[in-house]
């Protein structure tokens, strides 16, 4: 039988929200693999993991996570990183890879499966769908993402604060992940569209150092890495009002 390896969203910090089938196929693998940064400390899907399998099942891999200008060092860490991963395809029928998020929206999960697919012939990837941070920062804001007909624009403030801008002055909501040490430009941004006044962001969601504030409060000082905001449209047509 092919070996399988699965990645599964745990969703964006809080134990509660990693969904029933995604706790089943943490459960139901062999080994379940975490991301960790080289300096070493838990991240959040390793300590949300560690609800639900006993710590002797959890192996920690290192990626270099948040690096953005080396890239031979971040190939290099993806390689190692899979070439791990694929020694314990050869000893193991199953191995999960806990993402945050979910595994198919800006996640370690994707370069992963394409090294290990490499590396391992025959070997059968699938992923489980977990809650992303813009659902969790609706819900405990009160932010309605969506309404009739609107888009909806998702935006990794790592590429640069013009794309954001360029969102912006669009129609439909715009939501902006890692915008953290970005966060001035970002509040200029919201400024100039007259996206501020409407405009949320929130971190650490479900840890007990969460913040969820309004982003008029900006100040320009840096936050959270993987802080997120939501900028609605204006939404002035009455209930229905975007059919």
């Amino acid at each position: 039988m092919s070996s399988r390896l699965v990645g599964v969203g745990v969703g964006p910090g809080d134990p509660e929200l990693v969904t029933v089938k995604g706790v089943n196929a943490l459960r139901a693998a062999d080994v379940v693999v975490v991301p960790v940064m080289d300096t070493g400390e838990q991240g959040r899907a390793e300590a949300t993991v560690l609800h639900y399998v006993p710590g002797d099942k959890v192996v920690r891999v290192v990626f270099a996570l948040n690096e953005r200008t080396d890239r031979a060092r971040r190939e290099a860490a993806w390689d190692a990183a899979g070439e791990r991963v694929a020694e314990l395809l050869k000893r193991h029928a199953s191995v999960a890879f806990a993402t945050i998020g979910d595994p198919n929206v800006y996640s370690t999960f994707t370069y992963l499966a394409q090294t290990v697919a490499a590396l391992v012939p025959g070997v059968v990837v699938e992923t489980v769908p977990g809650i992303t941070a813009m659902q969790d920062l609706a819900a405990r804001s009160g932010a309605v993402l969506t309404e009739g007909t609107e888009p909806l624009t998702l935006v990794p403030v790592t590429a640069g604060s013009a794309v954001l801008k360029e969102a912006l002055a669009g129609p439909g909501t715009v939501v902006a992940y890692k915008f953290g040490r970005q966060a001035a430009e970002v509040a200029e941004a919201l400024a100039e569209t007259g996206r501020l006044a409407d405009a949320v962001w929130g971190s650490a969601l479900g840890l007990p150092e969460e913040s969820v504030r309004q982003a008029a409060e900006l100040d320009g000082a840096p936050l959270p890495y993987l802080s997120t905001l939501i900028a609605p449209p204006r939404r002035d047509g009455g209930r229905g009002g975007k059919l």
